[in-house]
């Protein structure tokens, strides 16, 4: 069976071409959401989930109505296709339940797999530049060396809580535990020194 799915991002929007079309695609039910497509749970999408079947086939009137991204209208439809649920995008003319679908579709797997590793590529690259210029990168401390040095003083006299500390330095516990682990790898290099 062939179920539709239409989706408009606001109330002033209008369904009614994206119904009008899966219609005249013969779709027998449709599931409509009214919510930005940026939204991960939507009513309309989870509904959708529930009622596809083996052998049924997901149809959309465009692509962006269905996913908010490239990767995740692939993770979608790579879900369908768990399932036996075939997937057909009317304005692009892709089906999957065609080979030359299945192909565009994984051609589209594949680029947006390229384009994750490319900026992979050029995060890395960029960390390395900083690094060779000095630069480690990452988030400035929150403290400066004097209060981190306060804050372990006030550890290690063990006459407040971390909590007190922590709200007194107006510091999370993971950031405490880090300038501690800081410190005892500077104090042990030092040692061995």
């Amino acid at each position: 069976m062939k179920i539709g799915y239409a989706r408009v991002s606001t109330l002033e929007q209008n369904l009614d071409l994206q119904i009008d079309a899966l219609e005249k695609a013969g779709c027998k039910k449709i599931i409509t959401d009214e919510v930005s497509g940026s939204v991960a749970e939507r009513p309309g999408l989870t509904q959708l989930k529930e009622i596809l079947r083996d052998g049924d086939t997901l149809v959309v009137w465009r692509l962006d109505r269905l996913g908010r991204s490239l990767k995740h209208l692939i993770t979608l439809v790579n879900e369908f296709e768990q399932l036996k649920v075939g997937f057909e995008s009317l304005q692009e003319s892709i089906n999957t339940t065609t080979s030359s679908g299945q192909l565009i579709f994984h051609m589209f797997g594949a680029l947006a797999e390229f384009e994750r590793n490319l900026i992979r590529e050029r995060t890395k690259a960029g960390l390395a530049s900083a690094r060779s210029r000095g630069r480690l990168g990452g988030r400035p401390k929150q403290l400066d060396r004097s209060q981190r040095q306060l804050v372990i003083k006030l550890y290690n006299e063990r006459e407040h809580t971390v909590k007190n500390i922590c709200q007194m330095m107006e510091i999370s516990k993971p950031t405490l535990y880090k300038y501690l682990k800081e410190d005892n790898s500077a104090t042990g290099m030092a040692k061995t020194l």
